[in-house]
């Protein structure tokens, strides 16, 4: 079985492969309307077919946009995260763009031996230097570059607002409201106003940079979406399926993180963050909103509820409170310590709730 990091990297890679794929359709109908009845190529004397075409240029397409989506998701997605957006868009489109051509060149190079039956070099080399003298391989060129630098804008723009999100927004899946069962998680920093006036401003900023890039690791790999950062507050939330199995690895995934990064921290920094946060779970209206910048956003009790758990965290001593709600629908292992600290009437609720602690064994 997949893992959820494994299978949210496909789910990043196919759209490159559907991108590259429909664009090459469309060149082979473009060039079909511009060489008309022509059985063969101007510049190269090369045989047209149409009908090859088609299907080899989409099928050769769809190879290089999971390429490119292998390398994007698999090597410079980690790599150049810290890079400025035009500093990402101009280099691996350079990369990419080098790449393609490449791979073109020797399709094109077979296709050509394939085709005219030829054999010598010299045969071979006559055909392809009229290709690179004539104008249309500035054509080719540009179109191919085009493509690459709206990839790489499609890269930039779903990791910016998620993937998922922007997925949603091109199929429209929440522009009329919908109802959703989902559980959400509030994760707030501990003394966050004292290490902010240790640091000063831009050092708390690179603080807050880098623990939320780490923080992220362990949203993927427990299949979490990030729905917002609020300061120094992360808001993770799971379909309700998801999380009843996720989210509260997730937390600890996190603190085992830290755990191990508190010499980093410490050495780059001079403190090691830590969190607390709050878990709830129920029903959300998830829609779109807004008219100059919009957003898919989540409206309901659950987040207020969820906000505020992680608000009692100071007063229990503890790092992690979850509801009755969503603790009544777990099956966590015996790993995990459930401890009720009682009942408590939230801001903005009616009624009391019942609220557990969570904390984890750790041997030793």
């Amino acid at each position: 079985m997949l893992s959820p990091k494994t299978k949210r990297n496909i789910s990043r890679v196919i759209p490159y492969g559907v991108l590259w794929f429909i664009f090459s359709l469309i060149y082979c109908i473009l060039e079909k309307s511009i060489l008309g009845n022509l059985d063969h190529y101007p510049a190269t004397g090369v045989p047209y077919d149409f009908i090859g075409n088609i299907i080899i240029i989409p099928v050769g397409g769809l190879l290089i946009g999971l390429t490119t989506g292998i390398l994007e998701v698999g090597y410079f997605g980690n790599r150049m995260i810290k890079k400025s957006f035009t500093t990402k868009i101009i280099f691996k489109s350079f990369v990419y763009l080098v790449i393609v051509i490449g791979f073109l060149l020797t399709i094109t190079a077979i296709n050509i031996v394939y085709v005219r039956n030829m054999r010598a070099l010299s045969d071979l080399s006559s055909p392809a230097w009229a290709f690179f003298k004539d104008y249309a391989l500035i054509g080719v060129v540009l179109y191919i570059a085009s493509i690459v630098v709206i990839a790489q804008f499609y890269a930039e723009f779903s990791q910016s607002i998620g993937p998922g999100t922007l997925l949603n927004f091109f199929l429209g899946k929440y522009h009329h409201p919908v109802e959703e069962q989902r559980i959400f998680m509030f994760l707030d920093m501990k003394s966050s106003t004292t290490i902010a006036e240790k640091l000063g401003h831009v050092e708390y900023f690179k603080l807050l940079r880098e623990y939320f890039f780490d923080l992220s690791g362990a949203v993927i790999d427990y299949a979490g979406e990030i729905y917002q950062y609020a300061g120094d507050e992360m808001i993770v939330c799971w379909k309700l399926k998801n999380g009843l199995n996720n989210s509260i690895p997730c937390f600890f995934a996190m603190k085992r993180l830290f755990e191990t990064a508190r010499e980093k921290y410490s050495s780059k920094f001079g403190i090691v963050p830590d969190f607390k946060a709050g878990l709830h779970s129920g029903t959300v209206t998830t829609g779109e909103i807004g008219s100059l910048k919009k957003e898919i956003i989540y409206t309901g009790d659950v987040l207020n509820t969820a906000a505020r758990l992680q608000g009692l965290c100071n007063q229990f001593g503890v790092d992690l409170l979850v509801s009755d709600d969503l603790i009544s629908q777990l099956h966590l292992p015996a790993e995990y310590t459930i401890t009720p600290v009682g009942e408590h009437l939230l801001k903005g609720r009616a009624a009391a709730m019942q609220i557990f602690s969570v904390t984890v064994y750790k041997p030793g």
